[in-house]
């Protein structure tokens, strides 16, 4: 057990007592498990800030975000600490950390790999299992060796080979543009829109066919239906906590994680299965527009890797918020504004990638440009359920061409690990 400064944030390490499917098929291919990254607590932020063991840093900028959930791994990446890390994305948590640490992420298709027997799905489906991976090559053979149906699987998916994918060309996909922000008010930063437009331009000239249009959907009860789903899991998992380890394991947790709990135990039933619907419509809408298009484009996050401290809540936040747990006013809080307020940082930075994870398609993050300011800037591809062929197929044409940025590591290691 490992005390932080702050008097509520306890780290409590236990080593399991047997391994997962992952786990499992990582070591029968015959990959060594090399530790455990940082990560926000419970992967409920998309910053790796956690109060109990300290902020992860930005391989290319001290003092920078990794992006979140899975920051840990894709800084162990970026610096080539490992050639590749596993990773879990319910919101982007994959390809975000990818996108701000310079390196390639891909979330699958809902069900292709296996996220735990015990669970069967989590977050209504919404989280995927994968690897946070330096090259597009290594992606796929993971795929290859990871996804399959394990025991208690809600879905089932025909194996393939991703790898033959990821070496060869892909046949001309049709691609639409998609550029408005599915979170209102989230600006997108100068550099990450030009970037869009140098990819743009990159794929018009190998043949691709880019055209504009935008999905029709409810930007506000697609935040409202997401943040509904999480906090109700959420509720379910700090009472499975209590229930196993007893309540005082509960005075650990960290302020965010509670708040969040009593927000998903003010809601009913009747919300949460309101929000799975809405779930349904978007997945609606997304099928109609692919119809015509075989992949939609648009950047991953709307900006590069912002400062440590601007995306967790401030400690004033969390005490209020706190101050209503007793009470359960989650939904008198959504109602009057203060829910948006208070999750507007975080949710904005994840306007582009909740769509994959809403409706289960599978979806990359390419690193395909940088900032002004010397930060990585991610693209993002998302196609057709249980398409990774496709995507994999586009990435690699694009590493093939030299698109992707460099990772900040010796060039002798950058070379004999990327260059291929």
């Amino acid at each position: 057990m490992q005390a932080s400064l702050y008097p509520w944030a306890v780290a409590v390490c236990v080593i399991p007592k047997h391994d997962n499917t992952i786990v499992k098929r990582i070591k029968q291919a015959g990959l060594n498990c090399f530790g455990k990254t940082n990560t926000p607590e419970f992967g409920l932020i998309i910053t790796t800030e956690p109060k109990a063991f300290g902020a992860t840093h930005n391989p290319f900028k001290h003092g920078y975000s990794t992006g979140g959930s899975s920051g840990g791994s894709a800084a162990a990446v970026a610096s080539g600490i490992v050639p590749m890390a596993v990773s879990g994305d319910g919101g982007g948590s994959i390809r975000f950390p990818a996108a701000w640490c310079g390196v390639f992420g891909l979330k699958p298709t809902r069900g292709r790999n296996p996220i735990s027997s015990l669970l069967g799905e989590d977050w209504l489906g919404a989280v995927a299992n994968h690897a946070i991976i330096r090259t597009v090559r290594d992606s796929a053979m993971m795929l290859d060796v990871l996804s399959g149906a394990e025991i208690g699987a809600p879905f089932v998916l025909p194996s393939d080979s991703f790898y033959q994918a990821s070496q060869t060309p892909p046949k001309r996909p049709k691609i639409t543009l998609h550029k408005r922000p599915l979170v209102a008010n989230t600006p997108i930063d100068d550099d990450v829109m030009d970037c869009l437009h140098t990819t743009v331009k990159r794929l018009a000239d190998m043949g691709h066919i880019i055209e504009e249009a935008e999905l029709d959907v409810d930007i506000e009860r697609l935040w409202q239906d997401f943040l509904v789903v999480v906090g109700c899991h959420t509720a379910h998992l700090v009472d499975e906590i209590a229930r196993t380890h007893g309540k005082a394991m509960i005075a650990g947790l960290e302020p965010q994680t509670l708040n969040l709990a009593m927000f998903g135990r003010s809601m009913t039933a009747l919300d949460l299965l309101t929000a799975k619907q809405g779930w349904h419509s978007v997945r609606y809408q997304v099928d109609k527009l692919l119809q015509d298009y075989d992949v939609i484009l648009c950047p991953t996050v709307p900006t590069p890797a912002v400062p440590h401290e601007q995306l967790p809540p401030k400690l004033m936040d969390e005490f209020m918020m706190g101050l209503t747990n007793p009470f359960k006013f989650g939904k008198w809080l959504l109602k009057s504004g203060v829910v948006e307020k208070l999750s507007h940082p975080v949710q904005s930075k994840m306007a582009f990638t909740m769509l994959a994870n809403i409706t289960g398609m599978p979806a990359m993050s390419a690193p395909a440009g940088m900032s002004r300011g010397g930060l990585p800037i991610g693209m993002q591809l998302i196609a057709r359920l249980n398409d990774e062929k496709t995507l994999f197929a586009i990435a690699g044409e694009m590493k093939r061409a030299g698109w992707f940025v460099k990772t900040p590591i010796g060039d002798c290691l950058q070379s004999s690990l990327t260059d291929y």
